[in-house]
């Protein structure tokens, strides 16, 4: 029985528009400094026990870069080829974006911004802050994993999101808009990459024979 056949999503296209979106509006007030609000989420996130630093810690190096040839090699061993391309190219575009990132938007650590800030297991104090290259590498693999997962295991990539957006703020690392901005751009490189190479269309389990929102890959 061979592979299921590769679409290029509608889905995809409205969510680089809507990643880009979110991105834009969290740059607009990130490069104005730091909002009471967003410093109040930060402050009651950074200042949570230390108990949950070893946890925190490990965490996060789920969104370090290196992930990305791991989720290719594993997706290579598992006869997914498409997949371990798009897991290299939202590598190299997360590269890419998030130093374009730091020219437009020159934003501190919240060791500098933020009084009182916590500092955990190594995290840099200093540095530039918007976005989190973390979370933008995690929701773009994630985006571009969940077409290939079934039943429960679609949430877990997103679960793995949350947690590391949550573990980048509580050890000191970022603001919440550098993780929300991050979120939004690596939604916007993660369904780019959806474009490029196509994802499985899925397997038809009533009347329909095709995804009416999804134009098929003719390859």
């Amino acid at each position: 029985m061979g592979s299921p056949p590769l679409v290029r999503r509608r889905l995809d296209a409205a969510a680089a528009v809507a990643g880009l979106a979110l991105f834009g509006l969290c740059a607009l007030v990130a490069e104005r400094g730091v909002p009471a609000p967003e410093r109040a989420v930060f402050s009651w996130i950074n200042g949570l026990p230390d108990s949950l630093t070893v946890a925190t810690h490990t965490i996060q190096f789920l969104g370090v870069l290196a992930v990305g040839p791991i989720v290719a090699v594993i997706a290579l061993a598992a006869r997914r080829p498409r997949l371990a391309a798009a897991a290299l190219i939202v590598t190299a575009l997360k590269l890419l974006a998030e130093r374009l990132v730091w020219r437009l938007v020159a934003r501190d650590r919240p060791g500098v911004t933020e009084p009182g800030a916590v500092i955990r297991a190594g995290t840099p104090s200093s540095g530039l802050s918007f976005v989190s290259g973390h979370v933008v590498l995690v929701t773009g693999l994630a985006w571009c994993v969940t077409p290939y997962l079934r039943g429960a295991w679609r949430s877990a990539p997103w679960i793995v999101v949350a947690l590391v957006a949550f573990a980048r703020i509580y050890l000191g690392a970022h603001n919440p808009l550098d993780v929300l901005g991050g979120l939004g751009l690596g939604l916007a490189v993660g369904a780019l990459t959806n474009l490029i190479v196509g994802v499985p269309q899925p397997i038809s389990t009533g009347a329909p024979t095709s995804d009416p929102y999804s134009v098929q890959d003719p390859s």
